[in-house]
């Protein structure tokens, strides 16, 4: 079985950068597609950024290019979400998922994935 893990979130004030983390275990002997989505108070999951198992494609919220950055490391099937200049608006639990299909695009829809952390608060003060 999968487990995803989420680490790095936490209060910062706004303009400041973060960089939230996420670890795909329980199998060593190949990599998966991941994403990260977030849910801010009272609105809906919606995506963040995407990378898919080989790093041949990454993806991004329109909304955020240019302030945040996905990267991975496939040979401890780890990924990074570097989040800079942030605003109160970026204030969410952020989620990561797995996706077990070899893709080659960066998948961005939440019923392309199969496996989904517990998620990490992260909270902008302004």
């Amino acid at each position: 079985q999968v487990q995803v893990v989420e680490s790095g979130g936490g209060l910062v004030q706004a303009g400041t950068s973060l960089r939230l983390s996420c670890v795909a275990s329980g199998r060593t002997d190949r990599s998966y597609g991941m994403g990260w989505f977030r849910r801010a108070p009272g609105k809906e999951r919606e995506f963040v950024a995407a990378i898919n198992w080989n790093d041949s494609r990454k993806f991004y919220e329109d909304s955020l290019k240019g302030r945040f950055t996905i990267s991975r490391d496939n040979a401890k099937n780890t990924v990074a979400l570097q989040m800079n200049s942030l605003k109160p608006e970026d204030t969410a639990v952020y989620y990561c998922a797995a996706d077990r299909n070899y893709r080659d695009y960066a998948p961005q829809y939440d019923h392309e994935y199969d496996y989904w952390g517990q998620g990490t608060q992260v909270t902008i003060s302004s």
